[in-house]
């Protein structure tokens, strides 16, 4: 009897933009949200424990999400899934450009953390089984500059738009709703991962009820469980900082450091060529054996940078200088690492499960963390980004002493899962 032919593949760096889209519309979300919480704390009378729980109840949806979604992910396919989140998404979008009250803006941050927490884990492996060996980490780091261009975007619009109030807010959403239009819209010309499909159809027909599902308890047993605490260490407690940063960093330095909000969103502006050139730089090593190296010199960064604040205060100097640190320790010991080592460290029926536990542990931490921020903010920040810059050191040594010896380990080497090109993928 002959074989079916091979499934067609899409071309990898066409997959990778359009999934990729998930880290731009999740870095934007959070961004422009960082800043429009500021324009709805005066707008519509927020007090502090409105601004966290308003803040946490983002990150908290993008933790429910990852977890759901990444296992919807392994059981029924990576394209029904990152299909149906771009809806979630758009719902939440437009609950925040209407929004005239506390409950409106609540539930449209927690249906936007939902909708993207689910797109996180399945667009990644949606990248990572499109690529080859040659240029998975290449493409897995392209959706960090994705990232970047989400954070930069929505710095330069919430600047320009800040000074306008809730209007401005409703554009500043608006233009997210559309790209999120659009992604969803390219999201439809993606079929179903050959590597997914081939691997249920393996699965299904060993098992003995024919449903092809990878049984989770594995993750947590055998060679799979120390790469997987360890990322969820690693990723839950850098993340800390990055979340801080990111959701607050603007409201840091407004209320502690006597910075106008329209010098706050675009602080960092001048130094976004660094980060870029970061993850480039990352995107050139990522599939080489030299990425360890780097890794221990951003980790070394990603401890630095909270110090900063924790001895020196808050201030124009010492966010600029904490910039540069977290710069380097962003692009070569943070997410982009994270993404390799997940994607390479698990099967493919448990590959989104598992980046979507990861995931999710890590923005529950931190939506734990930001609904408590402005409250522990009025401690006294040193305190706070003291304790921030040790947790981030737990992390990062705790990724060191174990992918130290795995860091190239690879599952689709050991399964066979590499997808067959019709083209060169690189």
């Amino acid at each position: 009897m002959g074989q079916s032919p091979a499934p067609r593949t899409p071309r990898p760096w066409w997959v990778a933009v359009v999934s990729g889209m998930a880290s731009y519309i999740d870095a934007a979300a959070i961004i422009s949200f960082g800043i429009a919480i500021i324009v709805f704390q005066e707008a519509l009378g927020l007090d502090a424990l409105e601004v966290g729980v308003a803040s946490g109840a983002l990150t908290f949806g993008v933790a429910v999400g990852a977890l759901v979604g990444g296992r919807l992910g392994d059981r029924f396919g990576r394209r029904p899934v990152f299909t149906i989140t771009m809806i979630m998404i758009l719902v939440g979008l437009l609950a925040l450009i209407v929004a005239s009250g506390f409950i409106v803006l609540l539930a449209g941050a927690l249906l936007v953390g939902l909708g993207t927490g689910a797109d996180l884990p399945v667009s990644l492996a949606t990248i990572s089984e499109a690529a080859t060996e040659r240029n998975r980490g290449r493409l897995l780091g392209f959706s960090n500059l994705l990232w970047m261009a989400g954070v930069i975007v929505s710095s330069i619009l919430g600047s320009q738009l800040a000074a306008q109030g809730m209007p401005g807010m409703r554009i500043l959403f608006g233009i997210l709703a559309a790209v999120t239009f659009l992604t969803m819209l390219g999201r439809l010309t993606i079929p179903e991962s050959p590597v997914w499909s081939a691997a249920r159809m393996r699965r299904g027909a060993s098992s003995s009820d024919g449903t092809g599902r990878a049984d989770v308890r594995a993750l947590f047993r055998g060679p799979y469980a120390v790469p997987f605490v360890a990322l969820i260490v690693f990723y839950a407690l850098t993340n800390l900082v990055a979340n801080t940063t990111g959701q607050y960093g603007s409201y840091v330095l407004v209320n502690y450091g006597g910075v106008p909000l329209e010098t706050a969103a675009v602080i960092a502006l001048p130094l976004l060529p660094l980060s870029i050139a970061g993850f480039l730089w990352f995107m050139k090593i990522a599939d080489k054996p030299s990425r360890f190296v780097y890794f221990t010199v951003g980790a070394v960064c990603q401890v630095a940078a909270p110090l900063v604040f924790a001895l020196f205060g808050v201030g124009i100097v010492t966010y600029l200088i904490q910039a540069v640190l977290f710069a380097v320790g962003s692009a070569f010991a943070f997410e982009g690492i994270m993404k390799v080592w997940t994607q390479r460290s698990f099967p493919t029926m448990l590959r989104t499960t598992a980046q979507g536990v990861i995931i999710s542990v890590a923005r529950f931490a931190a939506a734990g963390l930001a609904a408590v921020t402005p409250v522990l903010l009025e401690v006294g920040p040193s305190v706070m980004y003291g304790v921030l810059a040790g947790l981030s050191a737990v992390g990062v040594v705790w990724a060191w002493v174990v992918f130290r010896e795995r860091d190239r380990h690879d599952e689709f080497d050991r399964q066979g899962e590499e997808p067959v090109l019709e083209r060169s993928a690189s």
